[in-house]
């Protein structure tokens, strides 16, 4: 019974140092491919161009990983077949919050499936409902979400149409 723990643990490191790993070659190799054709289109020697490649590399594959390792934690929670429809960023509920540091990116996200809606701050599940169990409602820019009788959230969306978008999707997929 501690061997199936242990095996459990280790499929799940290795399903997030795999997200963490491809997060950090596409994003060492977009960002290298991009710094190395301004070098190169600006007329810099092939040593500046180089180092600064080289430079952008690691970077990028820093935040790469980061941005990996979010996006798998995150896609634990899916069940077999659900699909990412679309992730709305979420303004903070005050004022008084500081704004996250670029690289840790939005500290709330409403992720929206094809079985229901989670919110998230950061890569932490606030709460997850299935679209059977939900109620939609537009008022005005903000999206205003009930589960069963209680209201689960209001969300400022900071993407112009998102709610419309999320009110489609939540009707197409049986949310009342």
């Amino acid at each position: 019974m501690g061997g199936s723990r242990a095996e459990a643990v280790n499929g799940r490191e290795r399903r997030l140092q795999c997200a963490a790993l491809s997060g950090a070659a596409a994003m060492a190799v977009l960002a290298t491919a991009a710094s190395v054709a301004l070098g190169t289109k600006g007329g810099l020697p092939w040593w500046v161009v180089a180092a600064v490649g080289v430079v952008t590399a690691g970077l990028a594959g820093w935040t790469g990983v980061r941005i990996g390792r979010r996006r798998g934690i995150r896609d634990e929670v899916l069940e077999p077949g659900e699909q990412v429809v679309g992730t709305y960023t979420v303004r903070a509920p005050t004022t008084e919050h500081t704004p996250p540091a670029a690289h840790k990116g939005p500290q709330y996200q409403l992720r929206v499936t094809s079985r229901g809606v989670e919110m998230r701050e950061r890569s932490v599940l606030l709460w997850r409902h299935p679209w059977t169990e939900l109620r939609l409602l537009a008022d005005g820019p903000r999206l205003r979400i009930h589960h069963q009788v209680r209201e689960a959230g209001t969300m400022l969306l900071e993407r112009p149409g998102a709610v419309g978008k999320i009110l489609l999707t939540a009707k197409a997929h049986g949310a009342a």
